[in-house]
């Protein structure tokens, strides 16, 4: 039995001589939260676009629940999305952006409703994406992500522009998330916030230079992850 939700082998993508992740492997066990790190270049956006079939890999595999995006039946029941570049028509309120999230996903019509109240925008749903804060873009682009009832998250920097209340809110969603089942890949630059709920990480810069548990690479109580990843990254640079 398949026991990783998400698995990057010897995955390599080229643009010419330049490649922006070269022989990347590494996996993300179902009911884990796992932060994916590197400077910026370092290919996790190349990563994450592979994975859900945006780009196709020079060679190696990126797979979903054991096949590749393109080969999953109903993928938005796999995995839900939200990163650079799946943006809003700004003139439709949040409910009609997410009504055609559903209705593209396949979802039933009380998934709008509920995907709203679970990010806590249902006050706001009738208002016009346009006039939404930067935090409250990331709150409905989770929403979407939600739509099909995902069995696996992959987020890219999702606490952009949250406040401290935003940014607590969304720990504990993904910790909830996590302990009811749900695996989540999370890109970010916010380590301190990240240490805080993450299960394991993965620091890149074109390869993996670490993959596994936080509590493996972060051993004693002077260590942080911030100080470990920025030895990591500084000593593959040197």
């Amino acid at each position: 039995m398949n026991t990783h939700a998400i698995e990057v082998r010897g995955l390599t993508k080229r643009y010419g001589d330049r490649a922006a992740v070269e022989d990347l492997s590494f996996v993300v066990p179902y009911g884990s939260i796992v932060g994916l790190l590197g400077p910026n270049g370092a290919g996790k956006s190349t990563t994450l676009r592979t994975l859900v079939g945006l780009l196709t890999p020079t060679s190696g595999d990126a797979i979903i629940d054991g096949m590749p995006f393109s080969a999953l039946d109903d993928p938005a029941s796999h995995v839900g999305v939200h990163m650079d570049g799946f943006g809003f028509e700004g003139g439709i309120t949040a409910r009609r952006h997410l009504e055609i999230c559903r209705l593209a996903a396949g979802a039933p019509r009380g998934r709008v409703d509920a995907v709203l109240d679970e990010v806590g925008l249902a006050a706001d749903a009738r208002r016009r994406v346009k006039t939404f804060s930067t935090g409250m873009a990331q709150r409905l682009g989770l929403a979407a992500a939600l739509i099909g009832s995902p069995r696996t998250l992959i987020l890219d920097e999702p606490a952009n522009g949250l406040d401290p209340d935003g940014i607590r809110w969304l720990r504990r969603f993904l910790r909830d998330y996590a302990e009811t089942g749900g695996t989540v890949l999370i890109a970010s630059h916010q380590l301190a916030e990240l240490e805080q709920v993450v299960d394991e990480v993965v620091v890149i810069k074109r390869r993996a230079l670490f993959a596994g548990k936080l509590g493996d690479l972060v051993t004693n109580g002077a260590d942080t992850l911030e100080s470990k990843y920025f030895d990591l990254v500084e000593g593959a640079s040197s």
